[in-house]
């Protein structure tokens, strides 16, 4: 930069070219590892809302006294791929869980989880 030097001084002209470098190195990586874990939040999100819905349904189901292979087979049509169904019934209650892992990240300790209540349905003869 020998036209820039001039009584010991520098020219601010294209000094800031290395900065700029260096600041988009750094946040490059940074925006990437943040546009990643807002991807991967958006499925475990829509994996707990088909979670909800699939205990619904089972609930539902449970409710109006279908068959239990038919309950859980609803319920894992509705459930996200791999998820476990538990149903169960405690009086004249039945309780439907849906326990599913995210679909990104497998090695993470962690799933969501979702149950649902509901009251048997009466029989048009009386008996639960």
């Amino acid at each position: 930069m020998r036209g820039c030097e001039r009584g010991g001084r520098t020219c601010s002209r294209g000094s800031d070219g290395g900065f700029v470098t260096a600041e988009t190195a750094v946040v490059l990586p940074v925006l990437v590892v943040f546009a990643m874990a807002l991807a991967w939040g958006l499925l475990v999100v829509a994996a707990q809302i088909q979670c909800v819905d699939a205990a619904r349904t089972g609930a539902r189901a449970a409710a109006r006294q279908d068959q239990a292979d038919a309950v859980a087979e609803i319920t894992r049509e509705a459930a996200p791929r791999g998820a476990r169904v538990t149903v169960s019934r405690e009086g004249d209650r039945v309780r439907v869980v849906v326990v599913a892992e995210p679909p990104a990240l497998h090695g993470l300790p962690f799933e969501v989880r979702e149950e649902a209540v509901a009251s048997v349905e009466r029989t048009a003869g009386g008996a639960p």
